[in-house]
């Protein structure tokens, strides 16, 4: 299970103060009172070294799907290539933990997802519009 004293070694950031929050407040973080966020632990594709990212979510099917969107950046975050190189990760939702399994959503599955967000977060809408790129929605199933 994920080590949840060391978030991010060597980063004092703004990830490690929402990070904090998270975890003091259950699960709720001020800066996003109306969008669910959960904490994505995963290795590095290239050092091995955990790394713990809050993310937004949306519940699906008993998972949860996270978007690539890096605020609309022209680059993927990080965490999509190391979820794509060892899948098998464990999210924070909450007090709990969950062990997941990531799949890149294709097609209509990712489509469907994605608009959902943006009308959930118009946020999202923003981050489509600032970047060239298709943003990827990742799926963290439940395993």
């Amino acid at each position: 299970m994920p080590d949840r004293k060391q978030p991010n070694p060597g980063r004092n950031d703004l990830n490690s103060s929402t990070i904090e929050e998270f975890r003091a407040r259950g699960g709720r973080v001020a800066r996003f009172p109306n969008q669910p966020l959960l904490l994505l632990h995963h290795r590095g594709a290239r050092t091995g070294i955990e790394r713990v990212n809050p993310l937004a979510y949306l519940s699906i099917d008993g998972g949860f799907a996270v978007f690539a969107s890096k605020g609309g950046a022209p680059t993927n975050p990080d965490w999509l290539y190391n979820l794509v190189a060892n899948p098998d990760v464990a999210v924070e939702v909450g007090r709990e933990v969950v062990a997941v399994r990531a799949r890149v959503a294709q097609g209509e599955e990712r489509d469907r997802i994605w608009e959902e967000q943006k009308r959930r977060n118009t946020a999202f809408a923003e981050y489509e519009r600032k970047t060239t790129r298709r943003i990827p929605v990742v799926i963290l199933e439940r395993v």
